[in-house]
């Protein structure tokens, strides 16, 4: 109805191309993005903490964990997403300041469920487990000014 009366008092004179209409139509109210970010925060949260607890099944115990911790820690960092966009999300992932951690954190993640699918190496999953951690930290810790080595 808006758009209706913009075109009819002759405000809406400019040409809008096709994307803009797109991205209008699909972004997400404020209160959308916020559900959005909890839930699959806490999708992310209960994966790590499901495979911590599956660290303890017996002979593939280590594998469930390293999968399940990597699935729940992509799930909080795509969180983001809900907040910012996905764009701008992309293009604070790789600015310059946190360019190395971001690649870091998405190395460890592939090399965690590389090492639990394909190489069935338990030990270096439990490696890159840790690692990932880390990378995780210094990633979070580049968004904090001043709080980064790069």
């Amino acid at each position: 109805m808006d758009k209706l009366k913009k075109v009819l008092s002759g405000q809406d004179s400019e040409d809008r191309g096709g994307l803009s209409e797109v991205v209008e139509a699909t972004s997400l109210s404020s209160g959308t993005r916020i559900k959005g970010f909890i839930a699959c925060f806490a999708a992310g949260i209960l994966c790590s903490l499901l495979g911590t607890l599956l660290l303890w099944v017996p002979r593939k115990g280590l594998y469930l964990f390293a999968v399940f911790y990597t699935f729940g820690n992509i799930a909080s960092l795509g969180s983001t997403v809900f907040l910012m966009g996905p764009m701008t999300q992309l293009k604070r992932m790789f600015e310059p300041t946190r360019l190395i951690a971001t690649v870091l954190v998405l190395l460890c993640f592939a090399l965690t469920l590389c090492s639990a699918f394909w190489w069935h190496n338990k030990g270096l999953a439990l490696i890159f487990c840790i690692l990932q951690s880390l990378a995780l930290t210094w990633y979070s810790l580049s968004y904090i000014p001043f709080a980064s080595w790069s």
